[in-house]
């Protein structure tokens, strides 16, 4: 493998922005990590074992194996997504905060099905809207079925229940059919179908309706359900313009919940400011403009839908999970891309990434 072969700006946006989580992981994670393991990088080390390391082999086979046979096993590889988050709901699914959303694996390894259902679901898509070009426009052969098809996938994300990663999905998949040829109308109306179930799922449940109404009052109920927001804007708001220094978070000492999970970000802009933060920011900006102008080049229709909706799937979750850190959006409890703690989700980003670089080599 050469890397010349390949987009070498976005390997570089991409190493810059991996190397950049593992750092920021390993400062939020110091003090947890301490206090359940007795080790300063217990979180790091498990993240570099069970998601960097198995994620540059995926990644690796995904540069060597051509995106363009990707096509011809987007419905098994849909159906495999499937048939394991069935596996959520038997003996093997792991219940942990209020959900079963992992599987266990050979005893010990526990696996995120749904991580990897984005995944197929991108490519199922990719391949079906490439032979729909025509009929998306259409009620019955094309919104009809596409709406089916998703309630369907969004279904199994419900009874987990995982609605953040419903959410990333979502958004993801409409940009997606936009951008494959579907009209604003029709957006218009899946995006009403969406918000009349989004209000539902938030109204027949509790903890949802406190995470709403906390985010419309933010100042309510703060040893309560607005614990975790206030505790990041503080966090965020005293990292000032420079921040506190590099690992001198204080709000990551058993006062910022999941500071390696969803609040991760809140840690980082403590420690490293406003200006830190834009820093960030302009990595993942830029990691998605030269993403799409891979994308934009690909040598066929089934390519550029596929770049640009794995990129969507990385882009809008890291979108989502900061604005919620900030109070921009409810708190959904999604992780921020390529840095928050999580083998699964790393994993499967960095075979993202690979299939991403697949198709640049393609565009050269």
């Amino acid at each position: 493998m050469r890397i010349r072969d390949y987009d070498r700006i976005f390997f570089m946006l991409t190493s810059a922005i991996v190397i950049s989580g593992l750092f920021i992981l390993a400062s939020a994670s110091l003090s947890v990590s301490a206090n359940r393991y007795g080790q300063s990088y217990y979180y790091l080390f498990h993240q570099i074992i069970y998601g960097i390391v198995p994620g540059l082999i995926l990644f690796y086979l995904a540069l060597r194996i051509p995106y363009k046979y990707l096509r011809n096993f987007a419905l098994p590889l849909l159906l495999a997504a499937i048939f394991m988050m069935f596996l959520v709901f038997t003996p093997i699914g792991v219940y942990h905060g209020g959900a079963k959303r992992w599987i266990t694996l050979f005893g010990f390894v526990t696996f995120q099905p749904s991580e990897f259902l984005k995944f197929a679901y991108i490519v199922y898509l990719s391949a079906w809207f490439e032979t729909r070009t025509r009929e998306l426009k259409s009620f019955k052969f094309g919104l009809l079925p596409f709406a089916i098809m998703t309630g369907f996938v969004a279904s199994f994300l419900i009874m987990q229940p995982d609605i953040g990663t419903l959410g990333v999905l979502i958004v993801s998949i409409f940009a997606l059919y936009f951008l494959s040829g579907g009209e604003m109308k029709q957006l218009g109306i899946l995006a009403g179908a969406g918000a009349v179930v989004l209000a539902l799922l938030i109204w027949i449940e509790p903890y949802r309706m406190d995470r709403f109404t906390t985010f419309l009052r933010p100042e309510t109920n703060i040893q309560g359900s607005g614990y975790q927001i206030n505790q990041a804007l503080i966090a965020a708001g005293s990292g000032g313009l420079f921040g506190r220094g590099f690992g001198m978070s204080r709000q990551k000492f058993s006062y910022l919940p999941e500071p390696i999970g969803d609040s991760i970000f809140a840690v980082f802009a403590e420690e490293t400011g406003f200006f830190g933060s834009i820093v960030f920011l302009a990595l993942l900006l830029l990691f998605f403009v030269r993403g799409i102008k891979i994308t934009r080049s690909a040598p066929d229709s089934f390519g550029r839908y596929l770049g640009a909706g794995l990129l969507f799937l990385i882009i809008f979750q890291a979108i989502i999970n900061i604005s919620a850190i900030i109070g921009l959006v409810p708190l959904t409890g999604i992780p921020l891309s390529f840095v928050s703690y999580g083998g699964s989700a790393m994993m499967i980003t960095l075979m993202e990434i690979g299939v991403i670089f697949n198709i640049s080599k393609q565009t050269n």
